[in-house]
């Protein structure tokens, strides 16, 4: 582990350089051990680190970094659940605002694109960028696309998208620049979820293809 100065009431955390299931791992056990305490102000997972806020009127920042790697020496001891979960998408054209385009790029045909995306298992590193936006990975390298010269003023609601090796859902309208293959009918973001995020840190995810109708009578708009 490596510390370093955030702010005034923060640091950060660095468990390794390099975006990797065996160091989210590690960063989420400690998110959980550290969690379960009442030193911390507020705890943000990252692929590779973890910010940690605490009330600086009460600890200097070698006295956090101390009370840190107290209660991070026995992290691995700590099981922590890892939920499997199953998003329906639909992948038609009319939602799927860049698959055509891909499939250009790519030399794939629409069907293969969808194909490669569903096939895998993501892990989710962070959940960053807008509540409830999950990043996780690692799709293809067939279908790893960068992200958009020219990113759009609007992305719609629950647009499920690719960004070089990650995939996401976009949990509510907004500007963005992945590129968009699908959408799911399932609130990525409520006030009725946990920590307001459907997914967790560490939750393993597969994308089942739906039709547009099973996608309408869930709940989605086109």
């Amino acid at each position: 582990m490596r510390f370093e100065v955030a702010s005034v009431d923060s640091l950060i955390i660095y468990f390794g350089d390099k975006i990797s299931q065996d160091i989210a791992k590690e960063v989420r056990g400690a998110f959980f051990a550290l969690k379960a305490k009442s030193f911390f102000l507020e705890l943000i997972p990252s692929y590779t680190s973890l910010l940690v806020k605490y009330d600086f009127v009460k600890y200097s920042y070698d006295d956090m970094v101390e009370l840190i790697q107290k209660e991070l020496e026995c992290v691995n001891e700590v099981e922590i659940e890892s939920r499997e979960v199953k998003l329906p998408v639909y992948y038609g054209l009319e939602v799927g605002l860049d698959l055509k385009s891909m499939a250009e790029i790519k030399g794939l045909s629409v069907e293969e694109i969808v194909s490669l995306h569903v096939k895998k298992e993501y892990f989710v590193y962070a959940i960053g960028f807008a509540p409830g936006f999950a990043y996780m990975g690692e799709v293809d390298s067939k279908i790893a696309t960068p992200r958009l010269a020219n990113p759009r003023a609007k992305i719609p609601k629950g647009s499920v998208g690719i960004a070089d090796a990650q995939t996401a859902i976009y949990p509510k309208e907004s500007p963005g620049g992945w590129n968009i293959i699908g959408r799911t009918p399932i609130e990525m973001f409520s006030k009725d979820y946990e920590d307001f995020s459907y997914f967790k840190v560490g939750d393993r995810v597969k994308f089942e293809p739906i039709s547009k109708e099973s996608f309408i009578e869930l709940g989605g708009k086109i």
